[in-house]
Protein backbone atom coordinates (compact mmCIF):
# COMPACT_ATOMS: atom_id res chain seq x y z
CA UNK A 1 0.00 0.00 0.00
CA UNK A 2 1.12 3.92 -0.49
CA UNK A 3 -0.27 6.70 1.11
CA UNK A 4 -2.33 9.06 -1.18
CA UNK A 5 -0.49 12.40 -1.94
CA UNK A 6 0.76 14.54 -4.67
CA UNK A 7 4.44 16.12 -4.73
CA UNK A 8 5.09 18.79 -2.96
CA UNK A 9 7.73 20.61 -4.52
CA UNK A 10 9.92 23.93 -4.54
CA UNK A 11 9.12 25.13 -7.89
CA UNK A 12 8.04 28.58 -9.43
CA UNK A 13 5.05 27.04 -10.89
CA UNK A 14 3.23 24.86 -8.58
CA UNK A 15 0.17 23.58 -10.81
CA UNK A 16 -0.96 20.18 -9.80
CA UNK A 17 -3.22 20.02 -6.57
CA UNK A 18 -5.92 22.58 -8.04
CA UNK A 19 -5.01 25.08 -5.01
CA UNK A 20 -6.40 28.68 -5.25
CA UNK A 21 -2.86 30.27 -6.64
CA UNK A 22 -3.73 33.81 -4.78
CA UNK A 23 -2.79 34.28 -1.27
CA UNK A 24 -4.99 35.55 1.57
CA UNK A 25 -5.68 39.48 0.80
CA UNK A 26 -3.88 41.60 3.43
CA UNK A 27 -6.99 42.74 5.18
CA UNK A 28 -8.91 39.43 5.53
CA UNK A 29 -5.19 38.14 6.29
CA UNK A 30 -5.38 41.05 9.44
CA UNK A 31 -8.88 39.77 10.25
CA UNK A 32 -8.08 36.42 10.61
CA UNK A 33 -5.15 37.27 13.25
CA UNK A 34 -8.04 38.97 15.21
CA UNK A 35 -10.28 36.09 15.20
CA UNK A 36 -7.67 33.87 15.75
CA UNK A 37 -6.46 36.00 18.80
CA UNK A 38 -9.96 35.96 20.23
CA UNK A 39 -10.59 32.45 20.11
CA UNK A 40 -6.67 31.91 21.91
CA UNK A 41 -8.47 33.27 24.94
CA UNK A 42 -11.24 30.19 25.04
CA UNK A 43 -8.27 27.74 24.76
CA UNK A 44 -8.12 26.08 27.70
CA UNK A 45 -11.77 25.24 26.61
CA UNK A 46 -13.46 22.94 24.85
CA UNK A 47 -14.90 24.05 21.36
CA UNK A 48 -18.23 24.16 20.19
CA UNK A 49 -18.70 20.43 19.22
CA UNK A 50 -21.63 21.18 16.77
CA UNK A 51 -19.75 24.11 15.73
CA UNK A 52 -22.94 25.82 15.16
CA UNK A 53 -22.60 29.42 14.28
CA UNK A 54 -20.10 28.07 11.57
CA UNK A 55 -22.76 25.40 10.59
CA UNK A 56 -25.89 28.44 10.35
CA UNK A 57 -22.80 30.39 8.25
CA UNK A 58 -22.16 27.43 5.85
CA UNK A 59 -26.21 27.16 5.24
CA UNK A 60 -26.36 31.31 4.97
CA UNK A 61 -23.45 31.09 2.19
CA UNK A 62 -25.02 28.33 -0.01
CA UNK A 63 -28.34 29.99 -0.18
CA UNK A 64 -26.84 32.54 -1.54
CA UNK A 65 -24.59 30.66 -4.06
CA UNK A 66 -27.08 27.90 -5.31
CA UNK A 67 -30.56 29.23 -4.35
CA UNK A 68 -30.39 26.70 -1.71
CA UNK A 69 -32.79 27.00 1.53
CA UNK A 70 -30.80 25.67 4.00
CA UNK A 71 -30.17 26.30 7.79
CA UNK A 72 -27.52 25.22 10.05
CA UNK A 73 -29.65 22.04 10.71
CA UNK A 74 -29.02 20.80 7.52
CA UNK A 75 -25.65 21.45 7.17
CA UNK A 76 -22.26 19.07 8.18
CA UNK A 77 -18.94 20.54 8.33
CA UNK A 78 -15.91 18.74 8.94
CA UNK A 79 -11.94 18.78 8.36
CA UNK A 80 -11.80 19.15 4.39
CA UNK A 81 -14.00 17.45 2.57
CA UNK A 82 -12.12 14.86 3.11
CA UNK A 83 -13.03 13.81 6.53
CA UNK A 84 -16.94 14.91 5.15
CA UNK A 85 -16.37 11.98 2.82
CA UNK A 86 -14.55 9.70 5.39
CA UNK A 87 -17.29 10.35 7.97
CA UNK A 88 -19.83 9.65 4.76
CA UNK A 89 -18.40 6.17 4.65
CA UNK A 90 -17.92 5.21 8.24
CA UNK A 91 -21.99 5.87 9.04
CA UNK A 92 -23.41 4.41 6.21
CA UNK A 93 -20.39 1.98 4.00
CA UNK A 94 -18.77 -0.91 6.15
CA UNK A 95 -19.37 -4.55 5.58
CA UNK A 96 -21.87 -5.96 3.56
CA UNK A 97 -22.28 -2.77 1.80
CA UNK A 98 -21.08 -1.10 -1.62
CA UNK A 99 -20.41 2.12 -2.63
CA UNK A 100 -20.35 3.05 -6.51
CA UNK A 101 -18.86 6.02 -8.71
CA UNK A 102 -17.53 6.53 -12.27
CA UNK A 103 -13.85 6.56 -13.54
CA UNK A 104 -12.31 7.95 -13.56
CA UNK A 105 -12.40 10.08 -10.71
CA UNK A 106 -11.06 11.67 -8.02
CA UNK A 107 -8.60 8.97 -6.59
CA UNK A 108 -9.29 9.29 -2.72
CA UNK A 109 -12.72 7.04 -3.41
CA UNK A 110 -11.28 4.11 -2.85
CA UNK A 111 -9.22 4.32 -0.02
CA UNK A 112 -12.35 5.55 1.96
CA UNK A 113 -14.27 2.20 1.28
CA UNK A 114 -10.80 0.61 1.94
CA UNK A 115 -10.86 1.98 5.85
CA UNK A 116 -14.41 1.05 6.24
CA UNK A 117 -14.53 -2.28 4.58
CA UNK A 118 -16.67 -1.01 2.00
CA UNK A 119 -17.24 -3.40 -1.03
CA UNK A 120 -16.11 -0.14 -4.11
CA UNK A 121 -17.60 -0.44 -7.57
CA UNK A 122 -16.93 1.25 -10.36
CA UNK A 123 -18.45 1.78 -13.80
CA UNK A 124 -16.69 3.26 -16.97
CA UNK A 125 -17.41 6.85 -17.91
CA UNK A 126 -17.81 7.90 -21.54
CA UNK A 127 -14.84 8.30 -23.49
CA UNK A 128 -15.92 12.24 -23.38
CA UNK A 129 -15.44 11.74 -19.40
CA UNK A 130 -19.72 12.14 -19.02
CA UNK A 131 -21.74 9.54 -17.15
CA UNK A 132 -24.17 7.10 -18.96
CA UNK A 133 -27.14 7.98 -17.18
CA UNK A 134 -28.86 4.47 -18.38
CA UNK A 135 -25.85 2.44 -17.52
CA UNK A 136 -25.50 4.18 -14.39
CA UNK A 137 -28.96 3.13 -13.34
CA UNK A 138 -28.52 -0.16 -14.33
CA UNK A 139 -25.71 -0.22 -12.09
CA UNK A 140 -27.50 1.06 -9.09
CA UNK A 141 -30.15 -1.40 -9.70
CA UNK A 142 -28.07 -4.31 -9.82
CA UNK A 143 -25.42 -3.50 -7.21
CA UNK A 144 -27.80 -2.01 -4.64
CA UNK A 145 -25.57 -0.06 -3.24
CA UNK A 146 -25.64 2.39 0.11
CA UNK A 147 -23.66 5.19 -1.55
CA UNK A 148 -23.57 6.51 -4.88
CA UNK A 149 -20.64 9.20 -5.29
CA UNK A 150 -20.80 11.67 -8.00
CA UNK A 151 -18.03 14.22 -8.37
CA UNK A 152 -19.23 17.25 -10.13
CA UNK A 153 -17.40 18.98 -11.72
CA UNK A 154 -15.27 15.64 -12.29
CA UNK A 155 -12.03 15.68 -11.00
CA UNK A 156 -9.40 14.92 -13.25
CA UNK A 157 -11.48 15.88 -16.19
CA UNK A 158 -13.33 19.00 -15.20
CA UNK A 159 -16.87 17.52 -16.36
CA UNK A 160 -20.43 18.74 -14.52
CA UNK A 161 -22.94 16.93 -14.49
CA UNK A 162 -26.28 18.33 -15.76
CA UNK A 163 -28.90 19.11 -13.09
CA UNK A 164 -31.67 16.37 -14.71
CA UNK A 165 -28.68 13.80 -15.32
CA UNK A 166 -27.87 14.04 -11.51
CA UNK A 167 -31.59 14.06 -10.74
CA UNK A 168 -32.27 10.54 -12.71
CA UNK A 169 -29.47 8.70 -10.74
CA UNK A 170 -30.67 10.29 -7.46
CA UNK A 171 -34.08 9.17 -8.66
CA UNK A 172 -32.33 5.27 -9.05
CA UNK A 173 -30.70 5.30 -5.87
CA UNK A 174 -33.38 6.13 -3.81
CA UNK A 175 -34.89 3.18 -5.30
CA UNK A 176 -32.42 1.13 -3.57
CA UNK A 177 -32.19 3.38 -0.69
CA UNK A 178 -29.05 4.63 -1.48
CA UNK A 179 -27.89 8.10 -0.69
CA UNK A 180 -26.01 9.76 -3.67
CA UNK A 181 -23.34 12.41 -2.52
CA UNK A 182 -22.42 14.89 -5.35
CA UNK A 183 -19.18 16.13 -4.29
CA UNK A 184 -18.75 19.85 -5.58
CA UNK A 185 -15.53 20.48 -4.54
CA UNK A 186 -14.96 22.86 -7.43
CA UNK A 187 -18.50 24.59 -8.26
CA UNK A 188 -17.75 27.67 -7.25
CA UNK A 189 -15.58 27.47 -10.46
CA UNK A 190 -18.66 26.67 -12.84
CA UNK A 191 -19.70 27.97 -16.37
CA UNK A 192 -22.85 30.70 -16.50
CA UNK A 193 -25.96 28.30 -16.55
CA UNK A 194 -24.18 25.16 -14.55
CA UNK A 195 -26.31 24.61 -11.89
CA UNK A 196 -25.56 23.28 -8.33
CA UNK A 197 -27.13 20.09 -6.89
CA UNK A 198 -28.13 22.24 -4.01
CA UNK A 199 -31.73 22.73 -5.55
CA UNK A 200 -32.25 18.55 -5.54
CA UNK A 201 -31.79 19.01 -1.87
CA UNK A 202 -35.20 20.18 -1.27
CA UNK A 203 -36.83 17.14 -3.83
CA UNK A 204 -34.85 14.58 -2.82
CA UNK A 205 -33.99 13.28 0.38
CA UNK A 206 -31.04 10.96 -0.37
CA UNK A 207 -28.71 13.57 -2.03
CA UNK A 208 -25.59 15.14 0.10
CA UNK A 209 -24.04 17.87 -1.29
CA UNK A 210 -20.30 18.10 -0.48
CA UNK A 211 -18.31 21.43 -0.74
CA UNK A 212 -15.20 22.56 0.75
CA UNK A 213 -13.10 25.79 1.42
CA UNK A 214 -9.93 24.33 -0.04
CA UNK A 215 -10.21 26.04 -3.41
CA UNK A 216 -12.69 28.77 -4.44
CA UNK A 217 -12.22 30.43 -0.70
CA UNK A 218 -8.54 30.10 -1.01
CA UNK A 219 -8.34 28.01 2.12
CA UNK A 220 -6.60 24.86 1.66
CA UNK A 221 -4.36 25.23 4.49
CA UNK A 222 -7.36 25.78 6.86
CA UNK A 223 -9.06 22.24 6.29
CA UNK A 224 -12.49 23.08 6.23
CA UNK A 225 -14.81 20.84 4.07
CA UNK A 226 -19.46 20.33 4.35
CA UNK A 227 -22.15 18.71 3.39
CA UNK A 228 -25.75 20.28 2.92
CA UNK A 229 -28.75 17.96 3.28
CA UNK A 230 -32.74 18.14 3.31
CA UNK A 231 -32.84 15.05 5.89
CA UNK A 232 -31.25 15.94 9.07
CA UNK A 233 -31.34 12.25 9.89
CA UNK A 234 -28.64 12.17 7.96
CA UNK A 235 -26.12 14.97 10.24
CA UNK A 236 -27.45 12.53 13.00
CA UNK A 237 -25.84 9.68 11.65
CA UNK A 238 -22.54 11.89 11.03
CA UNK A 239 -22.72 12.81 14.71
CA UNK A 240 -22.43 9.22 15.97
CA UNK A 241 -19.22 8.56 13.64
CA UNK A 242 -17.03 11.57 14.28
CA UNK A 243 -14.27 12.31 16.17
CA UNK A 244 -15.04 14.31 19.58
CA UNK A 245 -14.64 18.11 19.14
CA UNK A 246 -13.25 17.23 15.59
CA UNK A 247 -13.33 20.91 14.72
CA UNK A 248 -10.96 23.25 16.76
CA UNK A 249 -11.84 26.78 17.80
CA UNK A 250 -9.21 28.10 15.53
CA UNK A 251 -10.79 26.66 12.25
CA UNK A 252 -13.79 27.29 13.19
CA UNK A 253 -13.00 31.13 14.00
CA UNK A 254 -10.84 31.54 10.59
CA UNK A 255 -13.92 29.65 8.56
CA UNK A 256 -15.86 32.28 9.74
CA UNK A 257 -14.12 34.84 8.89
CA UNK A 258 -13.64 34.05 5.75
CA UNK A 259 -17.19 33.79 5.26
CA UNK A 260 -17.48 37.35 5.57
CA UNK A 261 -15.01 38.11 3.46
CA UNK A 262 -16.72 35.76 0.77
CA UNK A 263 -17.09 38.43 -2.15
CA UNK A 264 -13.75 39.69 -1.98
CA UNK A 265 -12.56 36.27 -2.60
CA UNK A 266 -15.52 35.36 -5.12
CA UNK A 267 -13.66 37.80 -7.24
CA UNK A 268 -10.55 36.03 -7.42
CA UNK A 269 -12.88 33.18 -8.53
CA UNK A 270 -13.73 35.82 -11.18
CA UNK A 271 -10.33 35.98 -12.52
CA UNK A 272 -9.59 32.28 -12.57
CA UNK A 273 -12.25 31.44 -14.58
CA UNK A 274 -11.15 33.59 -17.32
CA UNK A 275 -7.87 32.69 -16.97
CA UNK A 276 -8.97 28.74 -17.28
CA UNK A 277 -10.91 29.62 -20.31
CA UNK A 278 -7.92 31.54 -22.16
CA UNK A 279 -5.72 28.80 -21.35
CA UNK A 280 -8.05 26.23 -22.61
CA UNK A 281 -8.22 28.27 -25.80
CA UNK A 282 -4.32 28.53 -26.24
CA UNK A 283 -3.97 24.73 -25.93
CA UNK A 284 -6.46 23.96 -28.59
CA UNK A 285 -4.90 26.52 -30.77
CA UNK A 286 -1.78 24.53 -30.03
CA UNK A 287 -3.30 21.40 -31.41
CA UNK A 288 -3.72 19.84 -27.79
CA UNK A 289 -7.07 17.65 -27.01
CA UNK A 290 -8.98 20.17 -23.54
CA UNK A 291 -11.39 18.04 -21.76
CA UNK A 292 -14.30 21.53 -21.52
CA UNK A 293 -13.86 22.26 -17.84
CA UNK A 294 -16.14 23.90 -14.94
CA UNK A 295 -13.25 23.41 -12.85
CA UNK A 296 -10.31 25.14 -11.87
CA UNK A 297 -8.38 23.16 -13.87
CA UNK A 298 -7.64 21.41 -17.45
CA UNK A 299 -7.28 17.77 -18.42
CA UNK A 300 -5.37 18.05 -21.85
CA UNK A 301 -3.67 15.56 -24.27
CA UNK A 302 -3.02 13.33 -25.90
CA UNK A 303 0.52 12.31 -25.02
CA UNK A 304 2.51 9.05 -26.15
CA UNK A 305 4.49 9.25 -23.54
CA UNK A 306 3.00 11.91 -20.89
CA UNK A 307 5.87 11.38 -17.96
CA UNK A 308 8.33 12.33 -20.61
CA UNK A 309 6.32 16.11 -20.75
CA UNK A 310 5.83 16.31 -17.10
CA UNK A 311 8.91 15.55 -16.32
CA UNK A 312 10.39 18.62 -19.40
CA UNK A 313 8.22 21.08 -17.74
CA UNK A 314 9.49 20.37 -14.21
CA UNK A 315 13.07 20.62 -15.50
CA UNK A 316 11.60 24.37 -16.06
CA UNK A 317 10.10 24.48 -12.94
CA UNK A 318 6.74 24.16 -13.30
CA UNK A 319 4.88 21.04 -11.63
CA UNK A 320 1.53 19.52 -13.06
CA UNK A 321 0.37 16.46 -12.51
CA UNK A 322 0.48 13.22 -14.59
CA UNK A 323 -3.40 11.74 -12.96
CA UNK A 324 -6.36 10.02 -15.19
CA UNK A 325 -6.23 7.96 -18.14
CA UNK A 326 -2.45 8.02 -19.53
CA UNK A 327 -2.41 10.15 -22.14
CA UNK A 328 -3.44 13.22 -20.05
CA UNK A 329 -1.75 15.41 -18.25
CA UNK A 330 -4.03 17.70 -15.45
CA UNK A 331 -2.69 21.46 -15.15
CA UNK A 332 -3.91 23.46 -12.44
CA UNK A 333 -5.16 27.11 -13.23
CA UNK A 334 -2.60 29.60 -11.51
CA UNK A 335 -2.05 33.24 -11.57
CA UNK A 336 -1.69 34.95 -15.33
CA UNK A 337 2.26 35.12 -14.00
CA UNK A 338 2.10 31.38 -13.53
CA UNK A 339 -0.11 30.27 -16.48
CA UNK A 340 2.30 32.24 -19.04
CA UNK A 341 5.62 30.35 -17.15
CA UNK A 342 3.42 26.83 -17.76
CA UNK A 343 2.80 28.00 -21.56
CA UNK A 344 6.54 28.96 -22.20
CA UNK A 345 7.64 25.51 -20.49
CA UNK A 346 4.85 23.43 -22.78
CA UNK A 347 6.05 24.90 -25.95
CA UNK A 348 9.56 24.57 -24.88
CA UNK A 349 9.17 21.18 -23.57
CA UNK A 350 7.46 20.73 -27.35
CA UNK A 351 10.43 22.10 -29.24
CA UNK A 352 12.94 20.11 -27.58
Amino acid sequence: MQAYGAPQLAVRARLNVNENPFPVPADLAEAIGASVAAAAGGLHRYPDRDAMDLRAALASYLNGESGADLNADHIWAANGSNEVMHHLFLAFGGPGRAAITFDPTYSMYPEYARDTFTRFVTEPRRDDFTIDVGAAVAAIHRERPSLVLLASPNNPSGTALTLEDSRLIARAALEVGALVVIDEAYAEFRRSGTASACVLLAELPNVVVSRTMSKAFAMAGLRLGYAAVSDTRIIDALKVVRLPYHLSAVTQAVALTALAHAPVLQAQVALLRQERDALALWLLEQGYEVVPSDANFLLFGRFADRDLVWRGLLDQGVLIRATGPSPWLRVSVGTPEENAMFRDALLKTRRD
